[in-house]
């Protein structure tokens, strides 16, 4: 089948420019002038019939058509540089093992698994959830995503998410009542209980939302939010949850938020690597694709 494609060049022109939001950047990363990169971006447009960037201003921003090409681009040059790494070093064909949190794998990572096989078929996965604290010791794992203040000796850790905290239940449990009217004495509190996790949820939640009076020291408590969610759907009581890890059952209306309240958690998710260890070719795969899903999500 015959393709009608752009000119290789200008679309890595305009990957860089949109990466770069600067000409003169991107020239430099691509070894060459500005006005090269310029022209190549403007060949590009005049050719799809589209403007790709708002040049007013002084700095470069897409356009709609821009931010509809740029991640398309960005997967495509990502699968041809993994895809020719792979005829050149057999490492890159070898299986990538991931250790990662229960609930983080369950609700974020497995979910969108599906996109990321589409993307790359011939890449394989192993991923356990079993936590162990010196697991990037062990020469068989090629990462680790952890959840904590990013304070490790001697890894290197990578900022993924930041953790929202919202309080949720089942909508019955609230018989109609909205924000101020929900009484929180009435429910049973589900807890968190986590060696690494310092804050208690609850009380900073209660903080934030200015309410007094409410017993923390009662409820159920569970090692991993996953139980408190599923509780929690199933109307056993209200739980503090980070709203990465319930988007779906919020969407769906599985749980509602009580009140208009988000508490930034002072702890994160991070992919955490070997320090000055050689990444992988599959690695470095993985970690693009993991920022391409947290900061340009498709729709």
């Amino acid at each position: 089948m015959q393709r009608s494609l752009p000119p290789l060049n200008a679309l890595k022109a305009f990957e860089a420019a949109a990466q770069c939001q600067s000409f003169t950047q991107a020239a430099t990363r691509l070894c060459v002038t500005q006005s090269a990169v310029s022209r190549q971006v403007k060949l590009l447009e005049e050719q799809l019939g589209v403007v790709l960037f708002d040049r007013s201003g002084g700095h470069l921003k897409l356009t709609a058509a821009g931010s509809r090409l740029l991640p398309v681009l960005r997967q495509s040059f990502d699968r041809i540089a993994w895809t020719v790494g792979g005829l050149r070093d057999q490492e890159t064909l070898s299986r990538l093992k991931l250790n990662v949190p229960p609930t983080f794998a369950s609700r974020w990572l497995v979910p969108r698994l599906g996109r990321l096989k589409s993307l790359h078929p011939s890449l394989e996965l192993s991923i356990t959830t079993r936590f162990e604290d010196a697991l990037l010791d062990n020469n068989e794992l090629d990462g680790v995503i952890r959840f904590g203040a990013g304070e490790w000796p001697e890894v290197d850790a990578e900022l993924l998410i930041q953790e929202t905290h919202v309080a949720v239940c089942a909508p019955h449990l609230l018989e109609g009542r909205r924000g101020r009217e929900v009484d929180l004495t009435r429910h049973t509190l589900l807890h968190v209980l986590r060696d690494d996790y310092r804050f208690h949820t609850w009380e900073h939640w209660l903080q934030a939302a200015g309410l007094q009076g409410v017993d923390t020291s009662g409820g159920m408590a569970f090692d991993v939010l996953e139980l408190a969610i599923q509780a929690a759907i199933n109307g056993v009581g209200v739980t503090i949850a980070d709203r990465h890890m319930i988007a779906r059952e919020l969407m769906r209306g599985d749980l509602v938020q009580l009140l208009d309240v988000e508490v930034t958690g002072h702890q994160s998710y991070w992919l955490v690597t070997r320090s000055g260890h050689q990444e992988s070719a599959n690695m470095g795969l993985f970690r693009r694709w993991l920022r391409q899903e947290i900061d340009d999500p498709p729709a």
